[in-house]
């Protein structure tokens, strides 16, 4: 197993103290929470009286002033594994850096307390019905009405759709990549939040469809430039995807555990099944790959630090342990034979969650033309 460096001694006690608390108001709600579709708000505040959320934000917000991406990381590795519903990273270091990099002092005086406490719950609204991965293709617009904007669209598949309190939405402002960031709150005259949309897995995860009819959004909720929307969002595009490795990485992590207490434990032909050879290079193999997901996604973290992480790096990075996630749980999946397609042991689950791995934050094959382009084999450039 790869022994793992880019941690010091703080962080793994903060990595204990995240166990400690996850074990306690997190994980024993699991099973509730899959059967409602959504986890409870009460977890977002207990996870914000124990300071988990948006832990850069300034004292004077509530927070701890602590920019140190790391710590985010130890929260999708102890949590994401067993409860992926809970989409504490979206919150913190996808829409979060949203306020913190681009919002006024005004606006994050009026947003940051409720963000760091978890009495407001961050959404990011960029996917449309018939746009997806292609952010270049937003039709929701909003017009400039003067003192105010005007917002008119809709919005699926987004994460968090049903309990943020405050959703930065993207709307197009003008031509081409003209687009701009607005904060849509919670009651909002015209904003309506549509069904809880079923899905294969990530069971206790609200997502929603986002309805926006004539909404009034005054020009103090308008985030950065109105017109460079676009950039911005790009720019965000590999954080998020190494958070998004993080926890795919994580998962298969937990996937290779699980199945090697089961292959010990289970008997066939009166021994346990993982002494047989088709068991041991199974997970030989499982083990090698995760360890070289692990290494990928630290190198990226350790760039990202650095402040040096490119686009195409990221993308190799959330193209890779996205990969290695849906193969590893369709192997544990299958060590576990009969048993793994039951519902009621985690490795179903686990598979069912691992599918959209490949799908959100951006497609791998997206990823694949991100990582094309950036070795020069871009079709636009042919003449």
């Amino acid at each position: 197993m790869l022994k793992r460096t880019i941690y010091d001694e703080e962080h793994e006690i903060f990595r204990r103290t995240v166990r400690k608390w996850a074990e306690v108001e997190v994980f024993p709600y699991a099973e509730q929470w899959r059967a409602e579709g959504c986890v409870s708000r009460e977890v977002w505040r207990k996870a914000g009286e124990q300071g988990f959320l948006c832990m850069y934000a300034d004292e004077k917000y509530g927070g701890l002033g602590l920019d140190d991406f790391r710590y985010d990381m130890i929260l999708a590795e102890e949590i994401n594994p067993r409860e992926p519903g809970f989409f504490i990273a979206l919150h913190n270091r996808i829409v979060g850096p949203y306020l913190q990099k681009l919002g006024t002092e005004e606006q994050r005086a009026r947003f940051m307390p409720g963000v760091v406490s978890g009495e407001c719950v961050l959404a990011v609204a960029m996917t449309e019905p018939g746009t997806g991965s292609d952010l270049g293709g937003v039709t929701t617009r909003a017009v400039d009405m003067g003192d105010h904007w005007v917002l008119n669209g809709s919005k699926t598949y987004i994460s968090n759709g049903l309990l943020a309190g405050l959703v930065v939405v993207a709307a197009r402002t003008g031509e081409g990549h003209e687009i701009g960031l607005f904060l849509v709150e919670d009651g909002m005259e015209g904003f309506v939040r549509g069904r809880n949309l079923k899905k294969l897995g990530l069971q206790s995860q609200d997502t929603a469809e986002l309805f926006f009819d004539d909404v009034k959004v005054p020009k103090a909720n308008v985030l950065g430039d109105p017109a460079k929307g676009f950039k911005t969002m790009m720019m965000n595009l590999a954080e998020e995807r190494i958070m998004g490795a993080l926890g795919f990485v994580a998962r298969a992590e937990h996937a290779f555990n699980i199945t090697m207490e089961y292959i010990q434990e289970r008997r066939a032909f009166g021994r346990p099944i993982g002494t047989f050879q088709n068991s041991r290079f199974k997970m030989a193999s499982i083990r090698t790959e995760i360890d070289a997901a692990w290494a990928l996604t630290d190198h990226c973290v350790r760039e990202h630090l650095r402040g040096e992480l490119s686009a195409e790096m990221a993308s190799e990075a959330k193209l890779f342990t996205s990969e290695v996630e849906g193969r590893v749980v369709d192997e544990c999946l299958q060590l576990h034979g009969g048993a793994g397609y039951m519902e009621e042991y985690e490795i179903s689950r686990l598979y069912a969650d691992a599918r959209i791995s490949r799908i959100y934050a951006g497609t791998s094959e997206i990823m694949r033309e991100i990582i094309g382009r950036g070795l020069g084999l871009d079709e636009r450039k042919r003449n």
